[in-house]
């Protein structure tokens, strides 16, 4: 018999709703999971521009989320994408954080890189949101609920909602096997 997982989203765009029910039902494929996305403040810049802002606005979204709901809900979810400078250049990234509704434990989790042209940075320098910017290069609207810059980027190989799947799945681990991750 399946039971109930109840998580909360941090963000009503269907992207990262989607991204989150699809990770957990990967990680409890016998389990019926039900999914609600809520607006959640990041408390950070609307385009993050370094890793630590965009880590701590995925923590902001997931701790507002489990102060504002009941006792019910099994995981709080968030993702926050952000861009960065690196050794290989310029890139767009996000990061996840899943809390616990259980336990309390806080477990943070990142993606890939995804390469930034110079040009589109630029952009974002002088205070423009990824998404506003892949629309005007690529004559798109709203891409940031749908493939994202890294859809754009990548034909479509890869999506924004693939990425966070799998940054969420990576950072379920320990919810797999807390044996190896107790302290």
């Amino acid at each position: 018999m399946s039971s109930i997982i109840r998580i909360i989203v941090g963000s009503t765009n269907p992207v990262k709703v989607n991204s989150a029910k699809n990770a957990f039902s990967a990680i409890f494929p016998n389990n019926t999971i039900q999914c609600e996305g809520v607006s959640a403040p990041s408390g950070v810049a609307d385009q993050p521009m370094t890793e630590a802002e965009t880590r701590l606005g995925a923590q902001n979204r997931v701790n507002y989320c489990a102060r504002k709901s009941d006792s019910k809900t099994d995981y709080f979810v968030a993702m926050e994408g952000g861009v960065g400078c690196f050794e290989e250049g310029v890139a767009a990234f996000a990061y996840v954080a899943i809390l616990d509704g259980k336990h309390g434990k806080l477990m943070t989790g990142r993606s890939a890189n995804l390469p930034l042209p110079s040009k589109i940075f630029k952009r974002l320098e002088d205070g423009e949101e990824l998404g506003l910017v892949m629309d005007d290069l690529f004559n798109t609207s709203n891409i940031r609920q749908k493939g994202g810059a890294i859809g754009l980027l990548t034909n479509h190989n890869a999506t924004r909602e693939s990425i966070y799947t799998q940054a969420l799945i990576l950072a379920l681990a320990p919810v797999l096997h807390p044996e190896h991750y107790s302290a």
